[in-house]
């Protein structure tokens, strides 16, 4: 499957500076009301920068990141109240497509396609460390091995993944993988690594030692996102609408659960108990850049049974999704409206006895 161009960026900026706040927060009077039977309530939601695909809390769950693929690179936004606190730019060409954190909370990087380039910031100041070339084509997205000595990058254009050893900065080498490679999950034993490959709907296997590769999964969809917890790995497939698992000891798939058109991004609860899944809706006829004929949303499921447990109908394009490490808060990104949503998340009992939550209902509310 083919991508489109990413939105061209609103400016040249100068990389690693911060700007002024700007985003407004959303007065407590107008915020979104839940439908009832929704069981993940909203605290807040808020304007950010254009074409935020993805968003990511700090570990400390006080600050939300979101990189703008089609503005000047990563907005920084208090995560709860949504004031901007930061906008930190990654060269001239601006934009940004994935963030992600070391465990202590003081090193982000962030990916840029258009320069196959990745950024390292220093969370603190919010400054640009330094860029490098990882070698490859269209850079998506970013992964830290177990013992955060090594980043690696997803190439899309290239079909394969970049290794970079973090302590000298620079990339060891590059391994050729599955077509259009997206999610990435490094196994917790640091010599697997695990691909998603959006063309043909595959999950690899790939051996960081050999560069040997083994197809576990194959759909025929497109392969997205994937996340796991060291026994289970979950991965969402665009074409079939579905999220898949697999056993990390035996290697064998299945499917956990069907979904909303398009899903995105996904992840678990810090107790691997709840996925939570993003779903763009069904596309525009001319161009994904446009409003299609559906809102999108967020669906919930049990991580183990597959079992959906609630809903959410959001906005245009749901994309960006990240939960908190404390698991208290959920954070979604509306792709096209430029905005963020935060909720909160009840208890996993909570969860399992609300018979679905707004499940059942929200198909009705997704057709504009």
């Amino acid at each position: 499957m083919s991508t489109s161009p990413a939105p061209a960026p609103a400016s040249t900026p100068t990389p690693g500076t911060t700007q002024p706040s700007t985003t407004p927060t959303i007065p407590p009077s107008t915020r979104f009301k839940d439908p009832a039977g929704q069981l993940v309530r909203s605290v807040n939601r808020y304007a950010t920068g254009r074409a935020p695909k993805q968003v990511a809390f700090t570990p400390d769950g006080k600050e939300l990141w979101a990189t703008l693929l089609g503005g000047d690179g990563v907005a920084v936004h208090n995560a709860v109240s949504g004031a901007k606190l930061a906008g930190i730019r990654l060269g001239r060409h601006g934009g940004a497509v994935e963030v992600i954190f070391t465990r202590d909370g003081k090193t982000a990087f962030a990916s840029q396609m258009e320069t196959h380039t990745v950024w390292q910031i220093d969370v603190a100041s919010r400054r640009v460390r330094r860029n490098l070339d990882v070698e490859g084509a269209w850079t998506k997205v970013l992964a830290l091995s177990p013992d955060e000595r090594t980043l690696y990058a997803a190439n899309w254009i290239s079909h394969d993944v970049s290794v970079i050893d973090l302590p000298s900065w620079r990339v060891r080498k590059v391994i050729p993988t599955v077509h259009t490679p997206r999610g990435l999950y490094p196994a917790p034993d640091g010599r697997t690594l695990y691909v998603a490959g959006y063309e043909n709907g595959e999950l690899a296997r790939l051996d960081l030692r050999t560069g040997k590769q083994t197809t576990l999964l194959r759909t025929g969809g497109a392969m997205r996102h994937l996340v796991g917890d060291g026994r289970r790995l979950y991965a969402s497939d665009m074409g079939t609408a579905s999220v898949y698992v697999v056993d990390l000891a035996s290697g064998k798939a299945r499917r956990l659960a069907k979904v909303d058109d398009h899903p995105n991004t996904i992840d678990l609860s810090p107790d691997g108990r709840v996925l939570f899944v993003s779903c763009r809706g069904r596309n525009n006829p001319k161009s994904y850049y446009i409003p299609g004929p559906e809102w999108g949303s967020v669906v919930v499921v049990d991580a183990t049974t597959g079992r959906p447990l609630d809903a959410i109908v959001a906005g245009n394009q749901t994309t960006g999704l990240d939960v908190s490490e404390d698991g208290a808060l959920l954070a979604i990104s509306d792709f096209l409206d430029n905005r963020i949503r935060v909720y909160t998340i009840p208890p996993y009992q909570k969860l399992a006895s609300g018979k679905g939550g707004f499940w059942s209902e929200h198909h009705a509310d997704l057709a504009k």
